[in-house]
Formats: structure tokens, sequence, C-alpha cells
């Protein structure tokens, strides 16, 4: 199954290869450039879903590859990313086609945050379906997989265990209390206690993780309560 493609354009290494773990990490890949005119070649050779464009790049700058691009009817989602807060690039930014813009520096989940986001709505990602890299959940048809190196694996799920899964990947890297989770999950009107969270994610976690090297998905952060986030196992 093909993942979905983000190219990160940025002369600065660092930058570029912390958002890629970030990127990965979420189940997307990441194809790098560190010039306007390569990142141009990368989009008509690859067609990624989403460009993440830095605006001060040798060769060609941030606002001509957007302008080109645009020009040429391309309308690829793009973020802007730059170190110019001012107002007027930002304009200048979305005048030219960008549809949003991240000021340097800045936090990469918020990052990923954002491109999810675009994704959905600009409709590249496919409504009601979740992607990680070894996780695959689909809202119309609630089902959960498990990717392997062997294949696809289903997890059974009862109907709250799969409402709970999705609403936390839905909202991958946040963190919820006990009791915005029952809101959420379960209803304002439910009158059960926060051990039901507790019970339901003690579950959830048996059957997501499978061996001791599985990927970890669900966190507890205590004195907070739980978020979803997708980490292999230190072992």
């Amino acid at each position: 199954m093909a993942k979905t493609k983000i190219l990160v354009v940025d002369d600065e290494p660092n930058v570029c290869e912390l958002i890629r773990i970030y990127l990965e990490r979420e189940g997307f890949t990441a194809l790098i450039s560190h010039d306007g005119l390569a990142a141009l070649n990368i989009i008509q050779q690859e067609r990624p879903d989403l460009v993440v464009l830095d605006l001060m790049l040798p060769e060609l700058d941030g606002w001509k590859v957007c302008e080109k691009l645009r020009a040429a009817g391309n309308r690829v989602p793009m973020i802007m990313l730059s170190a110019k807060g001012q107002e007027m690039d930002r304009i200048l930014g979305l005048e030219l086609g960008a549809d949003d813009y991240v000021t340097k520096p800045f936090s990469p989940m918020e990052l990923v945050a954002r491109i999810k986001a675009l994704l959905r709505r600009s409709g590249t990602q496919e409504e009601g379906t979740l992607r990680f890299e070894h996780l695959l959940i689909d809202k119309i048809r609630r089902e959960v997989l498990l990717l392997t190196s062997q294949g696809q694996e289903a997890v059974q799920l009862t109907p709250k265990e799969f409402d709970l899964l999705w609403f936390l990947a839905n909202n991958c890297g946040m963190a919820f209390s006990r009791e915005q989770i029952l809101d959420k999950v379960w209803g304002y009107d439910y009158f059960g206690d926060t051990r039901t969270v507790d019970a339901h994610i003690k579950r959830l976690r048996q059957k997501l993780q499978q061996t001791e090297t599985s990927p970890q998905y669900i966190h507890t952060l205590w004195g907070v309560g739980y978020k979803f986030e997708e980490k292999i196992a230190n072992v």
C-alpha cells in the first residue's frame, strides 16, 4: 500500500532531517530537496502529496517555486516554511498559492498536525482512513490492521475500543485527560467513572502490541492522561 509522500524543501540539512524523522514516525514517506530547482524536478517526477517549502533557497527561492507550480496548474498542497515572520511575507506566500505558512522556529509536532489537517482538507488522504507505518485504521469499515513485514493482521476490537482508538489516533500527539476521553468517546451523558477509560486502554494495548518489539501506540502521561503516538519499543 503506497504511503503519502511529503516533499520537504529546505537548505538546512538539520531541519530536513528533523522533519523527516517526525514524518516517518507518522507513516509518511519523506522526500528531501535542498534547493528550488531540484524541488521542481522532484515534484514533476515523484508527484508528492504535499510540499513543505522554505522561502530562502539557493538556485530558486520558495516564492518562485510556488509561483511556477501554480502557473503550470499544479495544485499540490503547500506549506511555506521560513524564518521570516513579517506579515507581508505571509500574505505574499498565500497570494502566490500557498495553503499554509509556518514560521521558524517551529514545533515539529505542530508542523505534522498542520500537514495532516491540510491533507484532509485537500482530500489527498482517504477520508475515514488513518495510516501509520505499522497500523491502518479504517473508520468506514471499522477495521484495524497491523502492518508487518509478513503482511497485514486484523485486530478484533469491540465497538467502544474502536471508537476510543479512532479518537486518540485521529488526534495523534495530543494529550487528553480521562474526563476528556469520557466526554468525547462515551458522551457527556455517560455516568461511569474514569476507570472505564483505563480498562479500555489496557485492552487496546494488549491487542495492538503483539510482541515486546511491536510499536507502542497509547502512552500514559502521568498526572495528565493518555496520548497516541507510534513508537518502536526499545529492547
